[in-house]
């Protein structure tokens, strides 16, 4: 087995000058590129300190007695090391450090418990997890992993050293290196407080690293459809059949409220018919588990009527042969252009024009949509929907034909 490369540094920061005038010496313990310091308990004045021999340079016996202090801790520090090896241990500066302290030895790496949380979340795709979710904390971990690396040249770090310093390195390297925003890092800083709140509950951190950390979710434009756009789609005739397939999901996206995943596992079982013929969409949300009760009109019944057979579907079981979010997405960007429609469209923006375009500018009201949607409350609601200008315009023609009927 090859063996590591150990190294022990003495050194001062003559930047860092007490009142006495002395600087406190430093240790700094490298295993393999990783490194970790610390403040050793003895001051020493800079004009005494020989850096390249890494001791003071008085005869005095104060710094004698330094000397041999610092004597004693390199051998402890190899010692330590020595005794790791043997026991076949994972060696890490860190672990070297809390052994040289004296921390108990009993404690849980950050890296591995974060690992361990994915893996088992993994296990539950498809009943408590959906597959972006997972995606989600395997990048929080990998981007993590990443900036512990380059900033504090470490591989892992044990849990008890995860603190305030290092959460807000971390949200700084997102922001910074990563070109995230507000919203986004706010979704991977959930992940990361999911893993210390699981932490304290274990007594494995005596300190909430996210103590005076605050994060507020920015209002983000939301793009849809307006009727008139919706109508250009719906009419358009595609020569190629994967941008008309493609537009035909999005349309029964525009007019269900479904989201991309839940049009994908969409079939014949989600259909009811009730006693007046009517028939309805009856599925729990992938995401929430939340049931949907969503009435089919006219156009979507129709698209279901049109893909019926389709060998695809013959094969899945289900009602739509739905492609990939990523290629979806990437064809609605085609179809945009055909259709001269200048927006972002991706497989969300159905959604949020059904619950817009669709829904609240007829008058539907909000607890409906709400319902429709898969939402546990109207304030989820409200975030998907937009209050239009026809809207506008028509409350206060209302208020006007009301001023008018009054005045004459």
């Amino acid at each position: 087995m090859k063996r590591q490369t150990f190294n022990v540094l003495f050194f001062i920061r003559k930047t860092k000058l007490k009142k006495s005038g002395e600087t406190p010496i430093m240790l700094r313990i490298t295993i393999e590129g990783q490194l970790t310091e610390l403040q050793l308990k003895r001051d020493v004045m800079p004009t005494q300190w020989n850096q390249s021999k890494e001791r003071c340079t008085g005869r005095d016996a104060t710094s004698i007695e330094i000397n041999r202090y610092l004597e004693s801790v390199k051998l402890r520090l190899l010692n330590i090391h020595r005794e790791m090896e043997y026991a076949g241990k994972l060696i890490n500066p860190m672990e070297v450090k809390r052994r040289f302290l004296g921390l108990d030895e009993k404690h849980k790496m950050f890296f591995e418990v974060f690992q361990e949380h994915n893996d088992k979340c993994r296990e539950l795709i498809g009943k408590d997890y959906a597959k972006v979710t997972i995606s989600r904390f395997d990048t929080c971990l990998k981007y993590f992993r990443e900036m512990l690396l380059k900033q504090y040249h470490l591989k892992d770090i044990p849990m008890k050293e995860i603190n305030n310093a290092i959460i807000q390195d971390y949200i700084h390297f997102l922001k910074s290196k990563k070109n995230l925003q507000e919203n986004t890092v706010i979704r991977y800083m959930k992940v990361v407080k999911k893993i210390t709140n699981m932490a304290l509950a274990n007594d494995w951190i005596d300190k909430n690293p996210f103590m005076n950390i605050h994060f507020h979710e920015q209002e983000v434009h939301k793009e849809f459809l307006t009727k008139e756009e919706l109508e250009i789609l719906r009419t358009k005739v595609f020569n190629v059949p994967r941008l008309e397939l493609v537009r035909d999901i999005f349309l029964f996206q525009c007019w269900t409220g479904l989201a991309f995943i839940d049009v994908s596992e969409l079939k014949p079982k989600h259909l009811v018919t009730d006693n007046q013929g009517n028939v309805w969409i009856r599925k729990a949300r992938q995401k929430t588990k939340i049931m949907c009760n969503i009435p089919l009109l006219d156009i979507p019944l129709a698209i279901l009527d049109k893909y019926k057979g389709y060998p695809l579907c013959e094969k899945k079981g289900t009602l739509l042969p739905v492609p990939c979010n990523q290629k979806a997405n990437s064809y609605l960007k085609e179809i945009a252009d055909f259709c001269g429609i200048k927006k972002n469209l991706t497989t969300h923006t159905g959604r949020h024009t059904f619950s817009t375009v669709v829904t609240l500018a007829n008058n539907v009201s909000l607890e409906n949509v709400s319902k429709m949607l898969g939402h546990t409350n109207t304030k989820m609601t409200q975030r998907y929907a937009k209050v239009l200008d026809q809207s506008i315009l028509r409350d206060m023609q209302n208020v006007r034909d009301n001023f008018s009927t009054k005045t004459t």
